[in-house]
């Protein structure tokens, strides 16, 4: 396997569409098409995370049939898969396993599949329905609710509407309150499945394993493994069936690294991502660039306290429910010298520490197995998190509760390690990277808004420990921004005194809430051009995810009404300025466009490349990068390759994806040295280059050397006499032509492009 591609299907880009571009993607260098996902989702779905029935591909693509054709248009397939959770569909009749649960309760043999408390909240009541008003009904044998539809249990139907209703498996509350089961994140229309249990596993993967088996799938990609009850275990019982790529959508924390025992590939790749952005970031520009930020938002420099009141937020809006069944799975327990002034030593203690504990864990998850003994790491960053949350709690609680959720009863053990996630998913990636961005390239999933840079050192280390088959990626689905756009927000940490003018002469001229303003300006600058619907779009989502003025759940029509129209005078007053300011970003943007391409396609691991990022796309979050793409334009562009970025950037993806095919995947990775202004690296070829052996008789090799810091660079007057020793033999640049041998000049090596990507022949 040498590279994947991936496709977002809509109902109206199917199968039939995805096998019209085979050719072109054959062309590109691909070697597997990979897709969203392929089961029966609702029909208007644009996603597919929201899948309703795990029996059928889904019709709206093409069905099965148009998959197995779609299988044999030559490229082999690989598809996302949710075991975490499905849908609950309006009507909710068209679930029909939740159907049953409802209907019959802990009796149906479709209870099982659901993380439920009897009876279960469904939180879909509007103010003034609250407990029942006169649009609850009971019509053609089931209960009614606007749109809502829910099973009458059998042998009820008789009683007066009040009875009716207390005697269901449900009860319906106000669309505030917390719901009866487990959710994904604090989506409660996207209720949690119990793939832990062999029956339910069974039935939801039985049409996607059975499609492997028959060879129209090749692997798969896991959607949120940390929601699972036991993602070592659900990985040990799908990797049988999967002698392909098996990938999962971890989201790994600055240093951290995937658990040894999963028996998968690796990651989906927003570690490498975060990486090579971090690799193009200069770290010197981040004082001067704080300051800017703090000055025009007067927000704190410190990270760490927006975060922390970032997780504490989403706790009290969204979480309440799940800390307050964790708080009673733990009740019991013995909690030594609690205060005995406390009226209610217990539960009151030990919610505030397990909130606090909550807050305080570093990373999605640490990885428990309840009645097993925890590993090291998972104790060390437990015991960790207890440190810091006893600053906010009771230690000696915080203590007795960290204890609890490494050793007390298994599910709550499990319930804690299955929050861990929502928290901060929803803490940091939704709310703290909303409210804290100085340099916004850096606040990506599963980044470090104040860690500016890494060397190129901690580079290849990094490099030297991934898995040879993982993934990499620098767009997807899911980011905050599209790979061109950090590129160009990178190019800030080396402009901070010229962006800080800039900013500061448009916000002059146009203003309107100061904790978003900073962002707004940052992120029209990176898109630049962008209509005023886009960009106000954007900015609405932004403001409700920051939370601090609005938020999904508290919308404001005036404020909504203003920021539209900030929007709007930021484009029509000031977009001129900001054209301009981003042409002389885009000077350097290029080169680190081009850079960062290079270094993911052709470093260890196994790349993708996101729809219609072979050349330039400046996308914000998700829907806006999820927009259709014009494959005509780029199939044109392969056609005719010309010497614009979006040239240049279809050349490099190309040509390494092509070069991808001719050297072994798992070849050693081995670092070049460099000054500051590059970052150089050798696949396929001895390590103990030192020693003369150089590139292996029967396999290709290659050399990337890309540009980094290419305005401090341009202003020390370019390379000058800087040279770099390439390994031994004779290497054909596949950009320019020109073979080179030995120690060649950096400003011979790039003359025409900021990156080289070096083939070679065995030494002579």
């Amino acid at each position: 396997m040498t590279s994947t591609y991936r496709v977002q299907l809509t109902p109206d880009f199917g199968f039939a569409e995805v096998a019209g571009l085979v050719g072109y993607l054959r062309e590109l260098g691909i070697g597997h098409l990979y897709l969203s996902p392929i089961l029966q989702a609702v029909c208007d779905s644009r996603h597919g995370y929201d899948v309703v029935d795990h029996g059928g591909v889904r019709a709206e693509f093409g069905g099965e049939k148009g998959l197995r054709e779609l299988a044999a248009a030559g490229l082999p397939l690989v598809a996302d898969i949710v075991p975490n959770h499905m849908t609950i569909p309006v009507p909710e009749s068209r679930n029909a396993q939740l159907w049953s649960a409802l209907r019959d309760g802990p009796q149906s043999p479709h209870a099982r599949w659901f993380d439920f408390q009897w009876p279960v909240a469904f939180p879909i009541l509007d103010p003034g329905d609250e407990p029942y008003g006169t649009a609850v009904e009971v019509a053609d044998g089931v209960l009614r609710y606007h749109d809502h539809v829910f099973p009458i249990r059998p042998g009820t139907e008789h009683l007066p509407l009040p009875e009716l209703l207390e005697a269901q498996h449900y009860r319906l509350v106000g669309w505030r309150e917390s719901p009866g089961y487990r959710r994904f994140f604090d989506v409660s229309s996207l209720i949690g499945l119990r793939a832990e249990d062999p029956e339910v596993f069974a039935a939801t993967h039985a049409v996607t394993l059975s499609l492997i088996e028959d060879g129209v799938l090749d692997g798969l990609r896991v959607d949120h493994p940390d929601g699972l009850a036991d993602p070592c275990g659900y990985l040990r019982r799908l990797r049988p069936h999967v002698p392909g790529p098996l990938w999962v959508e971890k989201i790994l924390i600055d240093g951290e690294r995937l658990p040894g025992d999963w028996p998968c590939d690796g990651t989906t790749g927003y570690d490498a991502l975060n990486m090579i952005t971090r690799l193009f970031v200069d770290p010197s520009g981040r004082d001067a660039l704080v300051g800017t930020f703090g000055r025009l938002t007067g927000v704190s420099d410190d990270y760490e306290a927006v975060r922390y009141e970032a997780k504490k937020h989403v706790i009290e809006l969204f979480f309440r429910g799940e800390v307050d069944r964790l708080t009673s799975d733990l009740g019991d327990a013995d909690l030594g010298d609690a205060d005995p002034g406390d009226a209610d030593p217990g539960k009151t203690g030990l919610r505030e520490a397990l909130v606090e504990l909550l807050v305080a864990m570093p990373v999605y998850r640490a990885y428990v197995n309840p009645g097993e003994r925890p590993l090291d790491e998972t104790v060390r960053i437990i015991r960790g998190a207890a440190r810091e949350a006893a600053a906010h709690a009771d230690p000696d609680v915080v203590a007795k509760a960290a204890d609890l959720v490494l050793y007390g009863p298994a599910e709550a053990v499990t319930r804690f390690q299955q929050t861990c996630g929502p928290v901060m998913a929803k803490g940091v990636e939704d709310t703290a990277l909303y409210r804290w961005y100085p340099l916004a390239c850096l606040n990506e999933v599963g980044g470090e808004p104040d860690r500016f840079g890494v060397s190129v050192a901690e580079f290849h280390a990094f490099c030297a420990g991934l898995p040879p088959k993982t993934m990499t990626t620098l767009s997807t689905h899911d980011t905050k921004r599209s790979e061109d756009v950090r590129a160009r927000l990178a190019v800030l940490s080396e402009l901070p005194g010229e962006w800080a003018e800039a900013v500061g002469s448009w916000t002059a001229e146009v203003s309107f809430d100061p904790r978003l303003d900073y962002l707004a300006w940052q992120s029209l600058m990176a898109v630049w051009p962008i209509s005023v619907e886009r960009f106000a779009d954007y900015l609405l989502k932004a403001a409700r995810e920051a939370k601090t003025a609005i938020s999904w759940m508290e919308p404001d029509p005036r404020y909504e009404s203003g920021l539209r129209d900030f929007a709007r005078r930021a484009v029509e007053v000031c977009g001129p300025s900001v054209a301009s300011f981003t042409a002389l970003v885009d000077r350097y943007a290029r080169v680190n466009s081009l850079g960062q391409k290079a270094v993911q396609l052709l470093m260890p691991g196994i790349p993708d490349v996101y729809q219609g990022n072979e050349i330039t796309d400046f996308s914000l979050v998700d829907p806006d990068n999820r927009r259709p793409v014009d494959f005509e334009r780029r199939r044109r562009l392969l056609a005719a390759l010309d010497d614009t970025w979006d040239g240049q950037k279809l050349l490099v993806t190309t040509t390494a994806l092509k070069l991808r095919q001719r050297i072994d995947p798992a070849g050693p990775y081995v670092p070049i040295a460099t000054g500051e202004h590059a970052v150089a690296f050798a696949r396929g070829i001895d390590r103990r280059i030192d020693t003369g052996t150089g590139v292996s008789a029967d396999t290709s090799a290659a050399v990337v050397i890309a540009t980094r810091l290419p305005v401090k660079l341009e202003r020390r007057g370019g390379w000058g006499g800087e040279t770099i020793a390439l390994p031994p033999g004779r290497w054909r640049d596949l950009l320019g032509g020109v073979e080179h041998t030995g120690r060649v000049p950096m400003a011979h090596l790039l003359s025409r492009c900021p990156v080289a990507i070096l083939e070679g022949a065995p030494a002579g």
